[in-house]
């Protein structure tokens, strides 16, 4: 599988590109992946993209749109493409475009599902979500143009300041037995467009622990709100694992480290990272903290 990134100067407004031209000259952001025909595809292909929404700064609601265009679109073209498929997803201020070729000359269309059909409303979900879409002229490429929802998307700053010198979107996370797993695979891919030259897959198995952590004791029960989690590359290629959870009060700490209170923290650290922790201060809760040197870690 091949990954490309490009981030570029838009000359022009995406929306004047025609509708049968690849349109990453006119994008601020783009990135394309090309990739052989698997059902697990359609899963990697979705996080692929969130990751970079995030790092993009496009909102929530737009991204949602964003990763179901691209679920739809992946899908269809694993099912009836001809050969490998490549997805490229493009960005301006004022568009998302997604584009999907698979190879296939025979240009996808509508179809009329039945209400016991358990397929054939790909396009449809597609056309729901999307301001236009259309197909190349040679059949092979299909394409959906979504407009950006409106309003703030701040990048959250760690909650303790560090000379950060590439920082990943705060992510956030359900406060239940799925978050440690979603987690992992968010963490994944932004470690991966952060660029850090660390052992990713401990790193990974880090930001887990951390989570099932916060999960298990870090949230008050008066609160409805999950961890969150921020990774944070400093000045010397030390990776911050930041999680945030709505309890100020780390009251056996140290017991937690030797493992006396929960095996989480203690694993953390034989993983080969330091762990802290802190009093948020734009928060009410805390941050626990696992710093990963750079490098592959010697377990």
């Amino acid at each position: 599988m091949l990954i490309e990134t490009a981030t570029k100067t838009r000359p022009a407004s995406a929306a004047e590109a025609p509708v049968d031209a690849t349109s990453d000259q006119l994008a601020r952001f783009c990135f394309g992946v090309a990739f052989l025909p698997a059902d697990s595809r359609v899963r990697q292909m979705r996080r692929i993209t969130a990751a970079h929404l995030r790092l993009w700064r496009v909102s929530e609601p737009t991204l949602e749109d964003v990763v179901l265009a691209v679920s739809e679109l992946v899908t269809n073209a694993i099912r009836h493409g001809q050969g490998g498929v490549v997805l490229k997803v493009l960005y301006a201020d004022d568009e998302v475009r997604v584009e999907v070729t698979d190879g296939n000359p025979r240009p996808a269309t509508l179809t009329n599902a039945q209400p016991d059909d358990t397929s054939g409303r790909g396009l449809f979900l597609v056309d729901a979500v999307a301001n236009r879409w259309g197909v190349s002229s040679d059949g092979t490429t299909t394409w959906c143009s979504l407009s950006p929802h409106k309003g703030p998307t701040p990048m959250d700053p760690v909650a303790h300041p560090v000379p950060a010198l590439r920082r990943y979107p705060t992510i956030g996370l359900p406060g239940n037995c799925s978050a440690p797993p979603r987690a992992r695979s968010l963490a994944r891919a932004g470690l991966t467009i952060l660029g850090w030259r660390g052992d990713v897959h401990t790193a990974t198995e880090v930001v887990s622990q951390l989570v099932d952590n916060a999960v298990q004791y870090g949230l008050s029960d008066h609160s409805s709100q999950g961890p969150s989690l921020d990774l944070v590359i400093d000045e010397d290629g030390q990776l911050l694992i930041n999680v945030r959870d709505t309890n100020p009060h780390f009251p056996e700490f140290e017991q937690a480290l030797a493992g006396e209170r929960g095996l989480g923290l203690c694993e953390v650290q034989r993983l080969g990272a330091t762990v802290s922790w802190f009093v948020s201060p734009d928060t009410d809760g805390k941050v626990v903290r696992a710093t990963m040197p750079p490098g592959r870690v010697e377990l």
